[in-house]
């Protein structure tokens, strides 16, 4: 049986599945589409990060096709429809990067809220800023927002009372009532009652209908003078334009986004003029440790996957 690998994934997973199976694995093949169609025409399994379009056009190209491995845990990427009238198995790596995520959003909080790490340039010129700088705040006593509390949510919220914040979230699958919120010491609030209140909020929401541009102008308007926002979610969920005169407004005292509505982020985006604003290249899950474990936990899945179709042992 035949496994295509689109991006990138760790070599001891890829050596793994080697042993067993017939493995075309091409970290840069997500770019050619053409070749990455061709290459499927044999493939029983594909194995995709968050940049392959696993739509119905492709899978058209896979008859074989039973399973999809995804390293990573959103799925907006991939056409669950398609995958279902097919009998496509999807399998997300859910939970294996969870750590990676809940230690960049804490980092990045702190990072945000002090504001002490921009005058690099201005201190190796000779310059001294110290009386600017000195307006940073501590993270012990505020409070975060966590919109979305799920596996990733609730480790973050984990991890920032660790840090002495107090931890609100909002969730609309969970209750006000739920026991999570008394075993987490987690407050609910209501979304816009979590904007307004919190110093800090962090995004954990999937990218759906509902949840696109969750955060817009007007929601930005109701957070906190001065609060700051991280998104390691979904790019499509903040409206980036609103971000981007929010911080320019003074209204956001920062902003990190790792995910963006279009990846890369294009030239001329609002945001690449934005002040006290971080991007990275939708990274936050992805660690040297996250890699291993993701691609480990997807390699032994898909191998299962393939062996129940054949009714080899697992």
């Amino acid at each position: 049986m035949r496994i295509v690998i689109s991006e990138f994934m760790d070599e001891g997973a890829v050596a793994s599945l080697a042993r067993a199976f017939d493995v075309r694995y091409d970290a840069t093949l997500v770019e050619r589409r053409a070749e990455l169609a061709a290459a499927l025409a044999q493939a029983d399994a594909l194995i995709v990060r968050n940049r392959t379009r696993v739509d119905a056009e492709l899978i058209g190209h896979a008859p074989r096709l039973r399973v999809v491995g995804r390293l990573g845990v959103g799925l907006d990427n991939i056409d669950l429809a398609a995958c279902a009238a097919r009998a496509i198995e999807v399998i997300p790596a859910t939970g294996a990067n969870a750590l990676a995520v809940a230690e960049y959003v804490v980092c990045t909080v702190m990072l945000l809220l002090r504001g002490a790490y921009r005058a690099s340039a201005d201190v190796a010129a000779g310059k001294w800023p110290r009386t600017a700088l000195g307006e940073g705040r501590e993270t012990a006593g505020k409070t975060l927002g966590v919109v979305g509390f799920g596996g990733i949510g609730r480790l973050v919220a984990k991890l920032a009372q660790g840090l002495g914040m107090t931890v609100i979230a909002s969730d609309p699958a969970i209750a006000a009532g739920e026991r999570i919120w008394r075993e987490s010491g987690v407050a609910y609030r209501g979304l816009d009652d979590l904007l307004a209140e919190a110093d800090a909020v962090t995004l954990h929401v999937p990218l759906a209908p509902e949840t696109r541009h969750l955060i817009t102008g007007g929601r930005l308007a109701r957070m906190k003078r001065g609060a700051v926002l991280i998104n390691t979610a979904r790019g499509g969920i903040v409206d980036e334009a609103a971000l981007a005169e929010a911080l320019a407004s003074g209204q956001l005292g920062g902003a990190a986004l790792d995910v963006f509505e279009t990846e890369p982020l294009p030239a001329g985006s609002p945001l690449a003029r934005a002040p006290n604003l971080v991007l990275t290249p939708h990274v936050a899950g992805v660690t040297r440790e996250s890699n291993v474990r993701v691609s480990s936990l997807i390699a032994e899945r898909v191998a299962q996957a393939l062996a129940r179709g054949t009714g080899a042992p697992a």
